[in-house]
């Protein structure tokens, strides 16, 4: 299977704790605090097909239609929403 490129739209960003948690490395294996702590956020994204837009008429036929959800808790990982984002499915071996 090749790699399928899709477009996606976030549609909304929200937050998902209370209160802030606790951000941990686990480059070592195993949780390990990092002293930092940051919110747990929620992105949902729908696939997006524009019919005048050249690039979108050239991959149509392998854009996925759906949506996505995904929580993120690494304060570096930010989407915006009403901003467009590829997404690249790449099989792993």
């Amino acid at each position: 299977m090749a790699t399928v490129r899709a477009k996606f739209l976030c549609r909304s960003v929200e937050q998902t704790t209370a209160q802030p948690v606790d951000v941990n490395d686990y480059s070592s294996g195993k949780p390990e605090p990092t002293g930092t702590q940051t919110w747990p956020r929620t992105f949902r994204f729908h696939a997006v097909y524009d019919t005048t837009i050249p690039e979108d008429q050239r991959y149509a036929r392998a854009t996925p239609c759906g949506a996505i959800e995904i929580q993120v808790d690494n304060p570096s990982v930010a989407f915006e929403p009403g901003r467009q984002y590829y997404l690249d499915f790449t099989p792993v071996d």
